[in-house]
């Protein structure tokens, strides 16, 4: 695949061991099966724009994001890629322009790995921190971008959004038919358990070789880029996010978001 560069360096802030940048990375790669739409959900329309658009209007509009990089499947046009697989595309909602490249994966993981290894081929440096954000959280918010920014610049390792758990934990049982009743097999002490949400905020250096160790097992285990740091023995910030900054994943869903994304037009 023949890749764009960054945008010119005099567009993004110089980098250096005391002022990193900071990128963001989008996987955009997923089917979105479960969403029931008749193409990938990030691309569904919502408030009327592609789902996507709003994620990214929403990451266009905080300064210290430098670019954006949104990984997409091999030979998805869907956000105007040009010759060679890959385009520079100016972003119409904001100033910030972002980049696309389709070294998507076969899982979540692989293409946020691939993308991480896309920045450091193509002008980031380890020390930078990178922002990685499910382009199916359609609702999160400057505020909330920014909110994880200000927490992980100063911390040794950075962290993630997330969420202490709101309702009460049950555990189902195993063994029930795929069509059959589900029974509860127990009810778990939600005391200390947080949901994950994104983005999740990291050295590009340490979280690419977090992953790669993982690599040759196919990822097993990473369900997100905190369960990758984890695994390679660091503790990932906590920072409180929002009940609204919910990943698209059910039909019903839809429905929610544009809903919230209208409540917020002037």
């Amino acid at each position: 695949m023949t890749a764009p560069p960054l945008p010119p360096a005099s567009a993004l802030p110089p980098e250096s061991e005391s002022r990193p940048r900071c990128f963001a990375l989008l996987p955009c790669a997923g089917s979105g099966s479960r969403a029931g739409t008749p193409q990938p959900k990030q691309y569904q329309t919502v408030a009327g724009q592609p789902l996507v658009r709003h994620t990214l209007a929403a990451l266009a509009q905080v300064p210290r994001v430098a670019c954006t990089l949104v990984v997409v499947a091999p030979g998805d046009t869907a956000l105007a890629l040009g010759a060679g697989g890959a385009a520079h595309e100016a972003l119409h909602e904001a100033p910030k322009a972002h980049v696309v490249a389709d070294c998507g994966g076969a899982s979540r993981a692989e293409s946020v790995f691939n993308g991480l290894a896309y920045w450091l081929a193509h002008g980031a440096h380890s020390g930078d921190w990178v922002l990685v954000h499910d382009a199916a959280r359609c609702l999160v918010t400057p505020a909330q971008i920014n909110a994880l920014i200000d927490a992980c610049w100063p911390d040794a390792v950075g962290g993630l959004l997330a969420l202490p758990l709101p309702d009460t934990l049950k555990s189902a049982a195993p063994g029930a038919p795929p069509a059959g009743p589900v029974r509860v097999a127990a009810t778990i002490d939600r005391a200390g358990k947080w949901l994950a949400q994104t983005p999740q905020m990291f050295r590009i250096g340490a979280l690419h070789a977090a992953y790669a160790a993982h690599a040759a097992s196919g990822f097993e285990g990473l369900t997100d880029e905190a369960s990758a740091m984890e695994a390679a023995g660091h503790a990932p910030l906590l920072v409180c996010g929002s009940a609204q900054n919910f990943k698209v994943t059910y039909p019903e869903d839809f429905a929610l978001a544009e809903a919230v994304l209208r409540s917020r037009l002037p």
